[in-house]
């Protein structure tokens, strides 16, 4: 269990060196690394997050490797879904290793987008293994040939990856601030955020994935047999709550409890259209179920 405070952490026991060089590393000045700068900026709810996030972390490897086992066994039955569990299992071990990267580094930027960048190819790979990895994969019946629906769907995955790489360069610059404003409100931070171009582009480009969404339900509501299904109807559900968590956060308060539903929805969006597009894709819709 982390600590509480800063009072709870024997500070003496410390690896201070491990510590000192770890941060020559990445750029920083060793000689900055000392018991005092340590005591001064721990924060209990970034050691609490960073607890969380090794907890979850857990069961994620673990499924992973199961995965992976999973599909070693049907290598040559399906020797796709075998490839995208392994490139799950080392994106796991990299993606770990960068997370560390992203502690001793003390949030620097390029490594937090990295990591993230790194999760969403993830949230891809485990996707298409869950879709493929059964002998009959969701499908979508179409009426007709159904082209510009497939297309519609590969533009909002596309606009969907794009907002949310943006959406990882704009928690870096939250966290920055988050070093740099202490004790200061957040929804003060507002205004300065506004001078930062990539705020300004994702904030404006969150228009085109709720266009993009709305094109591709329609599609998929026109040319699906018996309209839009559950994956198109919670992906839709899922823009309109984002753009409503995204004029929270530019209108009245940068709340962190937003932050963090704002991003784990991300990640789920991500992996419905992505699961969208790949019932559309393929042969087979003459076996389609319903979803």
């Amino acid at each position: 269990m982390p600590p509480a405070s800063a009072d709870e952490i024997d500070f003496g026991k410390l690896p201070m060196e491990k510590f000192r060089r770890a941060a020559e590393k990445h750029g920083i000045d060793p000689a900055t690394v000392t018991v005092e700068s340590l005591h001064a900026e721990f924060n209990v709810r970034h050691a609490w997050t960073e607890y969380l996030n090794r907890l979850s972390a857990t069961p994620v490897s673990i499924f992973t490797i199961a995965t992976f086992v999973a599909a070693f066994s049907q290598r040559r039955k399906r020797p796709v879904v075998f490839w995208m569990a392994f490139a799950s299992l080392m994106l796991v071990i990299v993606n770990a290793l960068v997370g560390a990267m992203v502690v001793s580094s003390r949030l620097k930027p390029v490594i937090i987008t990295t990591h993230l960048a790194l999760a969403m190819v993830m949230l891809a790979t485990l996707t298409y293994c869950a879709w493929r990895g059964t002998d009959t994969p969701w499908r979508i019946r179409l009426k007709g040939s159904g082209g510009m629906v497939k297309w519609s769907v590969a533009i909002l995955v596309l606009v969907v990856a794009a907002e949310g790489m943006i959406g990882s360069q704009i928690r870096e610059i939250t966290d920055e601030m988050a070093k740099t404003h202490v004790g200061q409100p957040r929804d003060l931070w507002i205004d300065e955020l506004e001078q930062a171009w990539v705020y300004l582009f994702h904030r404006s480009f969150s228009w085109a994935v709720l266009a993009a969404s709305i094109w591709a339900y329609w599609m998929s509501g026109r040319f699906r047999d018996g309209g839009a299904g559950r994956v198109e109807k919670a992906s839709m559900g899922i823009v309109l709550t984002q753009m409503i968590l995204g004029l929270v956060m530019s209108q009245v308060h940068i709340y962190q409890w937003v932050q963090v539903v704002h991003v784990g929805l991300a990640a789920v969006l991500l992996s419905l259209v992505i699961l969208w597009w790949l019932g559309l894709s393929g042969q087979g819709r003459d076996k389609a179920a319903g979803a």
